[in-house]
């Protein structure tokens, strides 16, 4: 590399995995022992699952090789180009769900994927994990293929496909694949490949097959994996330690048996000594093998500390990859979330023990940045899939190891959840002080309920207000993004989201942070329409508290059922799965668009059709209020537009 002290060194082309037999040649190699499949381009950074996951198996002594974003029609030689893996193949789908970002709440296309070079839509196909594989189990029928990524997590049992509007099973059940790795992969990952290489230097064989690759598993489950077993091959057996899920035709039969089995998932995934569950699918079994604990400073720090270039494969010079552009000047300081919202899919992928970053780790990523050429002195983001739970666990783990909540804060702050800000505070004005920052922008989502808990420790309380100042005052580019997510204190319950009152005290506490500080901010709140429990007279409400507090909403989203939420399951069975009662939600496209139109009533175009349901619902007051004064509020940014929010931060795997 080219030496520049105030710059990063130029990378060479072997700096990068290789993507073709050339790059392979250059580093002296006739074959790898992985070749990993990415849907997504192939961005070498920490916040792309592809090279997280290729840079692991790189550090574990292995070969290995990104094929991003295959042609999966004609002959594929696409997946034929780098030859057989003496491991096994890889498939990571791409850092947002495929059919997320395909297509929109209303099942229209979108025109723009941001994981693609120049955003074109057309690079990945619907569903690549079923897609991927079917070709290389086609092409390599004998070779194993291990399918991970936030897609087949979220698929690892049955579940409901809202663009085919049915449910489905097992995504093992569907791809032929071998194995999912589900969660973060970093640690089942690597465990399979020494596995499978112990095995092949014990027997004198030059490569895995699938017949081993299934033998091995069955012998030695490897945690936070999930494969299809005929009943006599369920490793142990099936025991009274298991838990037995409804079977997937049983689901098919019976919505409410689908929502029974959600609970047990969920809670599965966020518990500390979790135990295995099984699912019926025809005449075989999905096995879920238990998660691995939350990864360690240390290991977590591994990831991020990994040789990456931090850039886009030469091969996409000249072209925009508009994920890379958003978060290339962003520093990620966490994983997890314990805010468990129930239309997040976090939980299920990360879980809800917060993964901290060192600091040192941090400060080291930090630096890297700014030696990118184009930095220019401010941090896009240094945030996580929540803003401020950087460093936050229970304060007396055993407690932690009993639990069973599937959220640290809702209905109500854990009195064992450590939430103290003091760590995250110390780290920000650690950045600050770095050379060449000039400033640290706050972009991931605030939980403004952890600010304003009233801690009975007094210390927790002043840190909380410290670091609401310290936010407000020097680290918001103009714009705090916030998520009350609704109005209506019922639907906010089934949100697992906390009560709107919360909203207006923080709120006034932002306002008047900034008029002390003669600063000329916003907050922008994010809401949703048509989640399950919300009815049309509560989004009619929404919009007369919203215009009551001078918003013109930018950030709105309607409802999308993605697998593996409370919210989705409740969607489409009609019953909360924690509760087993009925809930209503909006689910025809009338009744969608009724409650969307209602973020926009400031629109003439849309002022008569609500001024029309308004009466026809039995709510005329609200008209008045409403419409009944020509005083326009205070636009909150630009354009209103529908975005989709896939979980920030921390997708890799």
């Amino acid at each position: 590399m080219t030496q520049n002290p105030t710059s990063t060194p130029t990378p060479r082309l072997t700096d990068w995995l290789p993507t073709t037999r050339k790059e392979m040649q250059l580093r002296g190699w006739d074959e790898a022992d992985v070749v990993l499949f990415s849907a997504d381009a192939y961005v070498d950074h920490p916040s792309f699952g592809a090279a997280v996951i290729g840079r692991l198996i790189e550090a574990e002594g292995f070969r290995v090789c990104i094929v991003p974003q295959p042609d999966w029609h004609g002959d594929f030689r696409d997946f034929t180009k780098m030859g057989r893996p003496r491991l096994f193949f890889a498939i990571a789908p791409g850092c947002m769900d495929s059919m997320v970002n395909k297509y929109t709440a209303a099942r229209r296309l979108r025109s723009e994927d941001a994981y693609s070079p120049d955003g074109r839509h057309d690079m990945r196909p619907e569903y690549p994990t079923i897609v991927y594989a079917q070709i290389l189990k086609k092409l390599y029928p004998d070779v194993p293929v291990v399918a991970g990524g936030i897609e087949a997590s979220l698929r690892r049992l049955t579940h409901y496909d809202y663009l085919q509007n049915r449910l489905r099973p097992c995504i093992l059940a569907e791809n032929g694949a071998d194995a999912i790795v589900y969660g973060m992969g970093e640690l089942p990952v690597a465990e399979l490949c020494h596995l499978v290489a112990d095995e092949l230097a014990r027997r004198s064989e030059t490569a895995c097959t699938a017949e081993l690759f299934a033998t091995l598993l069955r012998r030695h489950p490897v945690r936070q994996t999930v494969t299809l077993e005929s009943p006599d091959n369920v490793h142990g057996g099936i025991t009274q330690a298991d838990i037995i899920l409804h079977s997937h035709e049983e689901c098919l039969a019976d919505r409410r048996k689908y929502a029974e089995n959600f609970k047990h998932i969920e809670t599965e995934s966020n518990r500390l000594h979790p135990q295995r569950l099984l699912q019926a699918v025809g005449d075989r079994i999905a096995v879920v093998n238990p998660p691995f604990p939350p990864m360690t400073t240390a290991q977590i720090d591994r990831s991020f500390d990994f040789p990456y270039t931090r850039l886009p494969h030469p091969k996409y010079k000249g072209k925009r990859i508009p994920a890379y552009e958003m978060i290339k000047h962003s520093v990620n300081i966490h994983r997890g979330c314990f805010g468990g919202c129930a239309f997040c899919t976090i939980s299920a992928h990360q879980g809800k023990f917060i993964m901290s970053r060192s600091s040192e780790s941090i400060l080291k990523e930090v630096r890297a940045v700014t030696r990118m050429p184009d930095f220019k002195g401010y941090l896009s983001d240094l945030g996580g899939p929540s803003a401020n739970m950087y460093g936050m666990a229970g304060k007396d783990r055993s407690l932690c190891e009993q639990c069973r909540r599937p959220s640290c804060i809702a209905p109500s702050v854990c009195k064992n959840l450590n939430a103290d800000h003091r760590p995250l505070l110390a780290l920000y004005r650690a950045v600050d002080a770095l050379p060449g920052i000039k400033k640290t922008f706050i972009g991931s989502g605030v939980r403004y309920d952890l600010l304003l808990h009233e801690y009975a420790d007094p210390a927790l309380r002043k840190a909380a207000a410290d670091y609401t100042r310290e936010l407000i005052e020097h680290h918001v580019s103009g714009r705090l993004k916030v998520a009350p997510e609704h109005t209506s204190d019922r639907v906010l319950d089934i949100m697992r989201k906390p009560s709107f009152r919360l909203f207006h005290t923080f709120k006034d506490i932002f306002d008047r942070t900034c008029r002390r500080a003669g600063l000329k901010q916003q907050i922008i709140p994010y809401f949703i329409s048509s989640h399950p429990g919300c009815t049309e007279e509560d989004m009619a409400m929404l919009a007369v508290e919203t215009k009551a507090l001078d918003f013109q909403l930018e950030q709105v989203q309607d409802f999308t059922p993605t697998p593996m939420t409370v919210a989705t399951e409740t969607w489409y069975s009609g019953y909360h799965p924690y509760t087993l009662r009925p809930v209503f939600s909006a689910k025809t496209p009338e009744e969608k668009q009724r409650q969307r139109m209602y973020f926009f009533w400031y629109k003439p175009e849309e002022r008569q059709k609500i001024i029309q349901r308004l009466r026809q619902i039995g709510r005329p007051d609200l008209i008045d209020r409403l419409f009944g004064t020509n005083r326009r509020p205070e636009p909150t940014g630009r354009r209103p537009k529908d975005t989709h929010r896939p979980p920030r931060r921390g997708r890799k795997g």
